[in-house]
């Protein structure tokens, strides 16, 4: 990944094969700049819960996170709630995390602001 280019302005490309996988040295390069995201389920997943103050506000970040993932062709999985979201990214074709998850986290932590 070029490091001059933030990753919310990042774009995915597909990932196949875990040599796409990211090192846990990568993974926690990159964690910085995603605060209040973490690393669940022994390091394969990239989670954080967003808080809103309505079911209208929560629909409006999802709808706006699937038009998002439509463009970059990678594909949380969430749990929806009146007032909450919870966004899981993981890269099934790798095994893991790959750079694609933190693009997409980053992409996602814009659309909650």
């Amino acid at each position: 990944m070029n490091d001059l280019i933030p990753l919310s302005q990042a774009h995915c490309d597909p990932k196949h094969g875990q040599e796409h996988r990211l090192s846990e040295a990568s993974i926690r390069e990159l964690m910085p700049q995603l605060p209040g995201w973490e690393i669940i389920e022994n390091g394969h997943v990239l989670a954080k819960t967003f808080h809103f103050a309505d079911y209208y506000r929560t629909m409006s970040f999802v709808n706006a996170l699937a038009h998002m993932a439509h463009r970059e062709d990678h594909h949380p999985d969430l749990s929806v709630h009146y007032n909450r979201c919870v966004v899981h990214y993981s890269t099934h074709d790798v095994g893991g995390l790959s750079e694609n998850d933190f693009i997409c986290a980053a992409k996602a932590e814009e659309l909650s602001q």
